[in-house]
């Protein structure tokens, strides 16, 4: 397990240099002078010169670049361009909406396909099975900023029960307060989670389905096990190595989706952090925001590997022989 763990982490490890090597080269190679477009055309040669100094952006690129990455480990992230603030101070920030939207909009997730996977297998070829995987596939067919906009016309406009966008805070003090945090994120994660749910249930049904088939349930079921014990204490455990991959690979996928959604949403998070950064040309608040999405991505694959070993010890000896 040692050895497995250390394998892991080494994968882990490359794969972020790797990241950092690559996001650096992609914007040292964007056209145009960031220092240019933050002054404007009326900029003097001399101000153009002086903010290229004080952003580092005088120097050799790989000079440039050990700095960036010392800071990222360091935590002395450069200042942004616009904010004239640290990125890791913005980006913190940003992380109090984005995180707990990521994180409601995955339990919706799982809440749904789970439940709806298991329940379609249940009712193979009949027609709860069929209005599952009906409305699965609708759910994946529908963009999310449609879907978003949809829920607002429907329960902010026409209903009243939500507003139509902002995000009022976690502190009663200054307005907000944990129920109205979790009223404003509701509708967002809401619309992130219809199409993940889509998919991750029609994996489940799957997944829970070929388990079904094998001789060790057929076995449960001849001792005289409900149908209903079988499928959640033998079937439904070694179904989630499937569903446990794409539920790693959606909870990435929320977070960078989450850029339009935040956007049409109105919400302060680390999405519209990144939309405000382009229009800006602020390539330091994007380096580094391109850089965490990067980083969580791995993270989660890394740990969706500890819960394959988790949930099936035999894959970490089997890697390590």
């Amino acid at each position: 397990m040692s050895w497995f763990l250390l394998k892991r982490l080494a994968t882990l490890l490359i794969t972020l240099a790797v990241a950092s090597v690559v996001i650096f080269a992609v914007l040292e190679l964007l056209p145009g002078n960031a220092a240019e477009v933050v002054l404007g055309d009326t900029a003097t040669p001399e101000a153009v010169a002086a903010l290229e100094a004080r952003l580092g952006l005088d120097r050799p690129p790989l000079a440039r670049y050990t700095h960036w990455v010392g800071g990222l480990l360091s935590g002395q992230t450069a200042q942004s361009i616009s904010y004239d603030t640290p990125t890791a101070e913005l980006i913190a920030q940003r992380l109090q909406v984005t995180l707990p939207l990521a994180l409601l909009a995955m339990a919706l997730t799982t809440l749904a396909a789970l439940g709806l996977g298991v329940y379609a297998a249940a009712h193979h070829r009949r027609l709860g099975d069929v209005g599952v995987m009906a409305a699965s596939q609708v759910g994946m067919a529908i963009p999310n900023f449609w879907f978003a906009i949809l829920l607002i016309l429907l329960f902010a406009v026409k209903l009243r029960w939500f507003a139509a966008g902002g995000f009022p805070g976690w502190v009663e003090d200054e307005g907000g307060g944990l129920w109205l945090g979790l009223k404003a994120l509701l509708l967002p994660a809401l619309s992130l989670a219809v199409i993940q749910a889509a998919m991750l249930a029609r994996v489940t049904r799957s997944a829970v389905l070929e388990v079904m088939r094998e001789d060790y349930v057929r076995t449960a079921r001849a001792k005289g096990l409900s149908r209903r014990a079988v499928l959640w204490r033998h079937v439904l455990r070694n179904a989630l190595i499937p569903v446990v991959t794409l539920m790693g690979l959606q909870f990435a996928n929320l977070v960078t989706s989450a850029i339009v959604v935040e956007n049409v949403f109105v919400l302060p998070g680390v999405g519209r952090l990144v939309f405000q950064a382009i229009s800006n040309r602020d390539l330091v608040v994007v380096r580094d925001t391109v850089m965490l999405l990067a980083a969580a991505v791995v993270l989660i694959n890394f740990l969706v590997d500890l819960v394959y070993a988790l949930i099936d010890p035999r894959l970490a000896p089997a890697e390590a022989a």
